[in-house]
């Protein structure tokens, strides 16, 4: 490691706790989690990372993983994508303020756009909501393409965006966990349609609960990955199955 990356590193030892005490509260609630979580492939790190937000055990079982990247589709291919982007230093676009504000400003070089506050006279003049309007703004801007897709809140806007991917929008991967009664696990399962169908790389959740937080929980996980592998080498070209045989030789020298 060079003395850049070694700084790197230090600066963001964990991406959110800043003081030693929350660091150390930080490692410990994680290393809880890991024992009801598996801890082999990248797709495990979001599970995780679910789990720790939600602060439930079974909220492993609801994540999906969708569509394909340059190594194929396994479950792993989001998270090599998303972080692929954050060392691309992509742009962030989240739904609403909420999501914005929980994804770290640190660890990346990233901006971060929110679309709420775009599209007013669309949403004026149609009737839509005011996120499904920002949506289609920002993306006549090209600002979705190549970009980290995160909706937290509003299922509207996944919906308007899974329209956007069906007339060529080509995001570089989405988190999607909006949350609701009304349309949310809907607007969820359409994304992994087109997901599947355009092979975007996609991250969502099943059921009626998510929400802003959990959004940005994994947004963040994209970013601690890319962390991972500029300051310690880890390794994204890799599939799941791959990094899960790694994961099981490297316990059998440990024995």
């Amino acid at each position: 490691m060079t003395e850049g990356e070694q700084q790197f590193d230090e600066e963001y030892a964990d991406l959110g706790a800043t003081t030693q005490n929350a660091m150390d509260i930080a490692e410990t609630s994680m290393d809880i989690v890991r024992q009801f979580v598996p801890d082999e492939t990248l797709a495990d790190r979001i599970r995780q990372k679910s789990v720790h937000s939600m602060g439930d055990i079974e909220f492993q079982h609801l994540i999906e993983f969708s569509g394909s990247n340059d190594l194929g589709d396994d479950e792993d291919a989001p998270v090599r994508a998303g972080a692929r982007a954050v060392l691309e230093e992509s742009t962030i676009v989240t739904d609403i303020t909420m999501s914005k504000a929980g994804i770290t400003g640190r660890g990346h070089n990233c901006e971060k756009r929110k679309a709420i506050g775009n599209g007013a006279e669309l949403a004026k003049k149609t009737g839509m909501t005011r996120t499904a309007a920002s949506v289609l703004e920002l993306d006549k801007q090209g600002v979705y393409d190549d970009a980290i897709a995160t909706i937290g809140n509003a299922p509207t806007a996944a919906f308007a965006l899974a329209d956007c991917i069906e007339n060529g929008t080509r995001p570089a991967v989405i988190v999607a966990t909006p949350v609701g009664f009304v349309k949310a696990e809907e607007s969820r399962q359409r994304i992994r349609e087109v997901s599947e169908a355009y092979d975007v790389p996609a991250i969502t959740n099943v059921g009626r609960r998510g929400g802003s937080g959990l959004a940005a929980a994994l947004t963040n996980e994209l970013i601690h990955v890319a962390k991972d592998v500029r300051t310690d080498g880890l390794e994204l070209d890799l599939t799941a199955d791959e990094r899960a045989a790694q994961a099981a030789s490297g316990s059998e020298e440990d024995e």
